[in-house]
């Protein structure tokens, strides 16, 4: 192959390797989002309800 076409190759290639980083990014950013909406609406449930979150940490008493 001559040197131009051998340029065009690699850069090509360096293009989709960049379009690939960038996907996987935003996949990790999505989840992230998707973790904190979930944490937050358990927060918001937990602040709610009568025990709360110290009710289910509390150990049984033993006799």
């Amino acid at each position: 192959m001559y040197a131009p076409e051998l340029q065009q190759l690699r850069s090509a290639e360096l293009l989709r390797h960049a379009e690939q980083e960038r996907l996987a990014r935003e996949v990790a950013r999505s989840n992230r989002a998707a973790r904190r909406e979930a944490a937050a609406r358990t927060a918001e449930s937990e602040s709610h309800s009568r025990l709360g979150r110290l009710g289910r940490l509390r150990p049984p008493r033993t006799a």
